[in-house]
């Protein structure tokens, strides 16, 4: 699997979200977190994460006794990989559909709302 284009599994997801808040952490560090959301066992965590630096998308530091990990994708290349798999399998190409999609899904805040205006009056300046 190429770096570019890893897409990772939810268990793989969940452990990149924890390193890309704290840009590093060990296994147990990883662990601790995730067994406050669901019940996994430590060498579950282990093993997905060496799984994960096989792919190439964490790097493990063996220099001191506890291995420390750093992820290998970026949260921007794995977000819009995700968005591009949507786009064209799930709504085949379709960006307004996946944009209704997102926006039906809940309601939104002021605040949220406002950014996304924002956001697409970038794109209304463009073609005019």
């Amino acid at each position: 699997m190429s770096k570019k284009k890893s897409i990772p599994t939810e268990s793989e997801l969940a452990i990149l979200q924890i390193i890309w808040d704290k840009d590093q952490a060990t296994v147990r560090d990883v662990h601790e977190l995730l067994a406050q959301k669901k019940d996994t066992g430590y060498t579950t965590t282990l093993k997905t994460m060496q799984i994960m630096t096989e792919k190439g998308m964490l790097v493990r530091n063996t220099e001191s006794r506890t291995h420390i990990y750093k992820p290998a994708l970026s949260r921007d290349n794995v977000q819009k990989n995700f968005l591009d798999k949507m786009l064209n399998g799930l709504f085949r190409g379709s960006e307004s559909r996946l944009v209704m999609g997102a926006l039906d899904k809940k309601e939104l805040s002021k605040k949220e709302l406002t950014e996304i205006k924002e956001y697409l009056k970038q794109f209304e300046d463009k073609s005019s």
